[in-house]
């Protein structure tokens, strides 16, 4: 076969926590593609290199997993592509099995299994230093011998042993062993792999000393122990959060001076009128109440990649899964609940590890109440006009109370839900591998900022961009007659354009919430995106001031000067609380509930959550404002 012919296929296999992921963006660098397989929901992550010889390949990067005893959609989309089963996808030619070395004996059942479908396999010996860092002496030709495959050591996060491994892939392909140790009974065929597995590691993966602890077993001792691992993880949290409000302030100082900039910029060559309006009043001020919070999205997404890397994230979901056993979830649940809270869309997703299809619903249904970085606008907004001039350590603890809110109603609602929903399939035990604590890549930290920074600005360039215009133009027109009250009036103007007669309709329903119409409007426009709530109330209070100094003034200025027609304070700390409790619970992501109806293959569920919540955010916001007004809060 030449050069130039059809790429050779050729599958990426691996646990989780493998470095399976790292070695893929090592192989294939950019030239990446993602989509979806046919029939199924599983994302499919594709990409191309050449090999030392000339051959193009497609590398296709199938979802990490333990075994090929397929209890979930992606265990089976796995085993479906090995065994050519999978529609409209051929089978590899051949198979990179992805092993952690520091960790071989785990991970080595994945490999007896993928060497059983008789299909010729490459094993890529991954993070070699870790494990010889742990004592280990590792003998990768040894271990060639026991398996008689290809066997490369690399470490694919300082892109050691590329090279090796692109010149093992060969061809014509390398023979496929036997594996004598297969048996028709599948308890059997475990019972001989763990037997021929530690054959395999005592000669080739031999600890220099069985009685010293490891560096990872001996922080374990302290971080899983239930005495200190709990306050590490609040103080982990803490940190983060405080974090969030001081290293953000001077960069969102600078976004929020050059949009400033950018605005009189406009109007300095630009003619007075809708057009100018439309771009400074609409766009540059709607794109702006949403994009000086991305630094402290950057922040958030640093802290969750250096858990990630580090190790200790899976350490967080080990110390939770006693808390999530008594919502009636195992501990599989916790990773997409905590994916939850970057954005729910992916946490999603990430439950088709779960096995259990009633616990795969659970969870689906109540990830949307972990609290996303999209609310961070609003959180970060309302406890600052809730608690001004307060310490940062004081505001880092309401947010961390406002997670906690969210993450203990889910688990509530779990145990509920768990209670009402029948039980379809055996379940299964939770397994969740502690990787070896490492240094933090700093490759992988900088792509993960990167790639979450530009989802966000993609989608306020995109999203919020075209609902900051119908805004604008809601919030414009009708136009008032010439000479009329309104015309001299833009606070008046605003209560007639079509944006205001809205929120004259809805202001009834949101007003027992300790909501006017102009707070109603945004909450309304929410629904599309959260962030949308202060882009709208960023052109509204914009549009409500002639004064141009007046305008100039920051947002929450404006929010903390903003009264009711009779001169009443209207962001009063009780209506706040009502704004967050709010927030807290609604489903406000159109975009979750299409992927909801997917991921359920059921527009039922997703309509019966959207409304579920919504109403829930409703009354519970009802309860708060209506109870704090008895009790004289008001």
């Amino acid at each position: 076969m030449s050069a130039t012919s059809t790429p050779h296929r050729i599958a990426l296999v691996g646990n989780p926590n493998s470095g399976k992921t790292t070695l893929f963006n090592a192989l294939t660098g950019e030239n990446q593609k993602v989509g979806n397989y046919s029939g199924v929901t599983v994302s499919k992550k594709s990409g191309t290199f050449r090999t030392p010889h000339g051959r193009q390949i497609e590398l296709i990067d199938l979802p990490g997993c333990y075994s090929l005893s397929p209890n979930s959609p992606d265990e089976e989309v796995t085993l479906n592509v090995l065994l050519g089963d999978m529609d409209g996808e051929d089978r590899p030619e051949l198979v990179i099995c992805v092993v952690d070395a520091s960790a071989l004996e785990r991970h080595l059942n994945l490999v007896l299994q993928v060497i059983e479908l008789k299909v010729p396999v490459v094993l890529a010996l991954n993070m070699v230093d870790q494990a010889e860092s742990d004592g280990i002496r590792l003998d990768p030709a040894a271990l060639s011998e026991e398996l008689d495959i290809p066997v490369v050591p690399m470490q694919a996060n300082k892109k050691k042993g590329i090279i090796e491994l692109k010149q093992s892939i060969r061809f014509p392909l390398p023979h496929v062993p036997d594996a004598p140790w297969v048996k028709s009974n599948e308890d059997a065929t475990a019972e001989h792999r763990i037997s021929k597995i530690k054959d395999i590691c005592s000669i080739s993966a031999r600890r220099e000393s069985d009685d010293s602890l490891s560096f990872t077993d001996k922080i374990d001792a302290y971080l899983l122990n239930p005495w200190f691992g709990w306050p590490t993880l609040i103080g982990t949290m803490l940190v983060v959060f405080f974090a969030l409000f001081t290293l953000s302030e001077y960069p969102m100082g600078w976004v929020e001076s050059g949009f400033g900039a950018l605005e009189t910029w406009v109007e300095s060559f630009m003619q007075e009128g809708d057009l100018r309006d439309l771009i400074t009043g609409g766009i540059i001020a709607g794109l702006g109440g949403t994009v000086v919070f991305l630094p402290q999205i950057i922040i958030l997404f640093f802290f969750i990649g250096l858990m990630e890397s580090t190790g200790y994230m899976s350490r967080a979901a080990y110390i939770m899964d006693g808390l999530m056993a008594k919502a009636g979830l195992s501990g599989r649940a916790f990773l997409p609940l905590l994916s939850s809270h970057a954005c729910a869309i992916p946490g999603i997703m990430g439950a088709r590890t779960i096995n259990s299809a009633k616990e795969r619903l659970i969870t689906i249904l109540i990830a949307p109440w972990m609290s996303c970085t999209a609310r961070i606008p609003v959180y970060t907004t309302i406890i600052a006009l809730l608690l001004p001039g307060h310490s940062v350590w004081i505001k880092a603890c309401i947010m961390l109370g406002i997670y906690s809110v969210g993450i203990i109603t889910s688990l509530i609602a779990a145990r509920l839900l768990r209670t009402q929903l029948k039980e379809d399939e055996e379940e299964n035990h939770f397994m969740l591998e502690l990787p070896p604590y490492r240094k933090p890549q700093l490759s992988y930290l900088l792509r993960h900022i990167v790639d979450r920074g530009l989802s966000f600005l993609k989608r306020a360039g995109t999203v919020i961009l075209g609902i900051s215009i119908i805004l604008w133009a809601l919030q414009t027109y009708p136009k008032p007659a010439a000479g009329s009250e309104a015309a001299d009036n833009s606070a008046i103007a605003l209560e007639q354009s079509y944006m205001g007669q809205i929120g004259k309709g809805v202001e009834p329903i949101v007003e027992p919430l300790g909501y006017d119409w102009r707070t109603g409007t945004a909450v309304m426009a929410s629904f599309a995106a959260r962030e949308v709530f202060i882009s709208n109330l960023a052109i509204t209070y914009r549009a409500e001031d002639d004064d141009e100094q007046v305008q100039d003034r920051k947002l929450r200025e404006k929010l903390a000067a903003a009264t009711w027609p009779d001169g009443r304070k209207l962001y009063t700390p009780l209506t706040l609380i009502s704004l967050l409790i709010f927030f807290i619970y609604a489903l406000q992501c159109f975009p979750t509930t299409i992927v909801v109806m997917r991921e359920t293959n059921s527009w039922k569920w997703a309509a019966a959550q959207l409304v579920g919540m919504s109403t829930f955010a409703y009354v519970a916001a009802l309860i708060v404002y209506q109870t704090g007004r008895l009790l004289g809060y008001a």
